[in-house]
């Protein structure tokens, strides 16, 4: 049996208008400019110190240790006001369950705001393990942080889905197949592309 190893933001859930709102709370305590949502979504993949950094960047500020820490309280409290699942990956997850494949999320977010948010959204139920940005010394692209998942749920044939650049470069690395999907928040091509999370379940039945 193959497992099913998921992204999270951009994969799972829609995250981004939470992002936003607590990094543009941030900013404006520093006096700086709010961002656009169309100008957050690709800075968005790297994990949390990245994210503030290239916020800061973009509106001529320093994001250092401080407003990360600003940050993290602030979406720790406000991390599922408008933040949901993508609509279907809850029908694909129970599918899959039944099929009996183990799951698991990789993310680059720190591990108790993954687990965190997944529980405040019912999905936690799905994932016998979740492996975040601060799990393990090494982060996606790094394909060490998508093996260390694997070695978690004890398995080594597998699938890694997700959004971004850095979750097909980890299971290239890996050796393991890819499914980009297409409605997150970056650009990519995976050894396999959907469009919804419908077409989740009977793919991966295909792979085998």
């Amino acid at each position: 049996m193959r497992a099913v190893i998921f992204d999270l933001d951009g994969t799972l859930i829609d995250s981004d208008p939470d992002i936003l709102a607590a990094l543009n709370r941030v900013l404006g305590a520093r006096n700086l400019a709010a961002l656009s949502r169309a100008e957050i979504k690709p800075m968005i993949g790297d994990g949390a110190k990245a994210l503030v950094e290239r916020a800061f960047i973009a509106r001529g500020g320093v994001g250092g240790e401080a407003e990360l820490a600003a940050f993290l309280e602030d979406y720790s409290a406000n991390s599922v006001v408008d933040t949901a699942p993508y609509p279907g990956i809850m029908e694909a997850l129970e599918a899959l369950r039944v099929a009996r494949h183990p799951m698991a999320v990789c993310t680059n977010k720190p591990e108790h705001a993954a687990r965190s948010i997944l529980a405040k959204l019912g999905l936690e139920r799905f994932f016998s393990v979740v492996t975040g940005g601060d799990s393990t010394p090494y982060r996606k692209p790094d394909p060490r942080h998508l093996g260390a998942t694997l070695a978690a749920l004890g398995m080594e044939k597998a699938v890694m889905i997700g959004d971004h650049i850095n979750d097909i470069r980890a299971a290239a690395g890996l050796g393991v197949p890819s499914i980009f999907v297409s409605w997150g928040y970056g650009h990519a091509q995976g050894s396999h592309a959907v469009d919804s999370p419908a077409e989740l379940p009977g793919l991966i039945t295909q792979m085998g």
